[in-house]
């Protein structure tokens, strides 16, 4: 039998957990050895693992984290083609990757499911990491944390997972988004609708653009969305908001839902310069003029030449918060003790806003 047929099929943890009937995570401490899990439940573990032939993580992983592994890891969720797609998530990732150069220390990209993540837990459970990060605007709860923090391995976010565990490099987003939303205010626009990123985990399998009430914020399994919102709604409590998939495909078709609407907003707000791309398309192909019609703001601060105008947005300096979440991985790997920290942003206002007509 062949390596590749020998690794096709050796058992996972996943299958060791299902078969005891326990989640992933409760299986991943029981081999780990420092998680609080009873004695009856381990033993349900240890059984299902010796019936399935299961031998338990990587030696070679479990030696490596007695000393150091040279790897640092990042957990995005979707698929790693998603994330090279998004400008601002390749501003992250060239961040991170420039702060580890000259530090011999290599990066792992991981991608998440988003309707499995659990099984990522199969995907790092025999692969030492000396620290992790969750760089893009994931989920409050991610089952990696508790894996994670049972093998001892250090992690840093941008928000999210919201976890004790989890050291944070945040922009505060409410704020930020606030501050979008009064420039256009004190242009004079009344008319104001905002795309927000999906607030849900299940909106990213349906991909389509919906409608929502502010109910659903309070409730929203993503900080980063559920926080702009907030933003957005301290300036324009009552204007009408759509979620969409983060993409220029995405934002065009939630504004042409938006500007079916009779009067149409004068302006929109979004919550990713993608989605404002698609919004500048959607006008474009109704014959509106940006700004002169229709007034488009983003956030993150990226490059995107091609536009024929340039965005209202806020820029939340990606590559220089790369670096810094690369510095923040490379000192909790030596030991060290970090306490949570702001990211700086700042508006930068473009001619893609101007007074409504």
């Amino acid at each position: 039998m062949s390596q590749v047929d020998q690794a096709a099929r050796r058992p996972t943890l996943k299958q060791v957990a299902a078969r005891a009937g326990v989640a992933v995570s409760t299986a991943s401490l029981v081999f780990s050895g420092r998680g609080p899990v009873s004695d009856e439940m381990a033993a349900r573990v240890r059984i299902a693992a010796a019936e399935l032939d299961y031998a338990g993580p990587d030696p070679i992983a479990r030696s490596l984290r007695r000393g150091r592994a040279g790897v640092v890891g990042v957990i995005g969720e979707g698929t790693l083609m998603q994330a090279l797609r998004d400008p601002y998530a390749l501003g992250l990732l060239d961040g991170i990757m420039t702060g580890l150069d000259n530090t011999s220390t290599g990066l792992l990209l991981i991608a998440q499911s988003g309707s499995d993540p659990e099984a990522a837990i199969d995907q790092i459970a025999g692969t030492a990491l000396d620290a992790v990060a969750f760089p893009l605007c994931g989920p409050r709860s991610n089952p990696v944390v508790e894996h994670l923090a049972g093998r001892g391995v250090p992690m840093v976010g941008t928000g999210a997972p919201e976890d004790d565990r989890v050291v944070q490099l945040t922009v505060d987003n409410r704020a930020a988004q606030a501050e979008v939303a009064a420039h256009v205010r004190d242009l004079g626009h009344t008319r104001v609708a905002h795309i927000a990123m999906p607030l849900n985990v299940a909106e990213y399998a349906v991909g389509t653009p919906r409608p929502f009430g502010p109910a659903e914020v309070t409730c929203s399994d993503f900080p980063d969305a559920q926080q702009r919102v907030r933003g957005f709604r301290d300036v324009f409590p009552d204007g009408p908001m759509i979620t969409a998939p983060v993409s220029i495909e995405g934002g065009q078709a939630a504004a042409r839902a938006l500007l079916a609407a009779d009067p149409r907003p004068t302006a929109i707000i979004t919550q990713a310069d993608t989605l404002a791309a698609g919004v500048i398309r959607a006008a474009e192909d109704l014959g509106l003029r940006v700004p002169d019609d229709l007034s488009v703001t983003g956030f993150d601060g990226v490059d995107l030449p091609w536009l024929p105008v340039t965005l209202t947005t806020i820029d939340q300096g990606g590559q220089a918060q790369g670096r810094r979440l690369a510095e923040m991985m490379l000192a909790l790997a030596r030991g060290e003790k970090l306490a949570d920290e702001p990211a700086p942003y700042r508006l930068l206002i473009g001619n893609s806003t101007t007074a409504p007509r």
